[in-house]
């Protein structure tokens, strides 16, 4: 059925129900969102991993998070979206094949939340790290003094310590992961981006839904800002400042 984009305003372009466009936009500001959360939420537990790993005492396992943070920072993400949602796949099949197990398929959805926690795991490695680094020595060493076991040294003391410093740089993470969620529209996945063009495309109103993209982007921009510098405040309370 022909659809006369041109005689329409801007609010019934932009209008929930169709042929308006509106529901196809907030569908894919959803996913981009659904997919920037998981990715940020594993990609900070790969990072935390991660420091660990870089700050004990293993010479061998050291080297191997310094070799993943250098090349994940290295390699654009868009190269490794491509290498997960089409190379991975190609390799894992063929060594399925040899033990006679069925193909298996990564759709979009899944190879986003991968790259994303990948790339963000390396970043949030060395936000982590720092942020330990961070600690006064004092009161490390005031715990071991009490012969406090690790466990407990790590979510008594250097969790809470180390909070104030890593939620600016978590801050920044976390604006980098909705961004990031853009580059799946190269792999046909519907996320706000991809639903912005093909919304473009349909009522060659390149500007206005590209703006309202955009716009949406600010928008969360905005409103994660706000909720960090709260967070940011609330975890300085009761900090020491020298």
């Amino acid at each position: 059925m022909f659809i006369d984009y041109q005689s329409m305003s801007v609010w019934q372009l932009l209008a929930f129900e169709a042929p308006g466009w509106g529901g196809t936009l907030l569908s894919g500001l959803l996913l981009s969102l659904e997919i920037a959360i998981l990715g940020f939420l594993f990609g900070l537990v790969i990072g935390f991993f991660g420091a660990l790993g870089k700050l004990g005492k293993s010479i061998v396992c050291r080297d191997l998070w310094s070799c993943y943070t250098t090349v994940v920072r290295a390699i654009p993400e868009l190269v490794l979206i491509l290498l997960i949602y089409f190379a991975l796949p190609n390799l894992l099949n063929s060594l399925l094949s040899l033990v006679g197990i069925s193909n298996i398929e990564i759709n979009g959805f899944i190879a986003g939340v991968l790259v994303i926690s990948f790339v963000q795991g390396a970043y949030a490695t060395e936000v982590v790290r720092s942020a330990m680094l961070a600690i006064p020595a004092g009161q490390i060493e005031a715990a071991h003094a009490f012969a406090m076991p690790k466990y407990k040294i790590l979510y008594r003391i250097s969790l809470p310590a180390m909070l104030p410093h890593a939620l600016p740089g978590l801050s920044n993470l976390w604006l980098i992961a909705t961004k990031d969620t853009a580059l799946l529209a190269v792999v046909g996945f519907t996320e706000l981006t991809l639903a912005a063009r093909q919304a473009a495309g349909a009522t060659k109103e390149q500007l206005l839904f590209l703006t309202v993209a955009g716009g949406l982007y600010l928008c969360i921009s905005l409103v994660s800002d706000a909720l960090f510098k709260y967070f940011i405040r609330r975890s300085n309370k009761g900090q020491i400042h020298g």
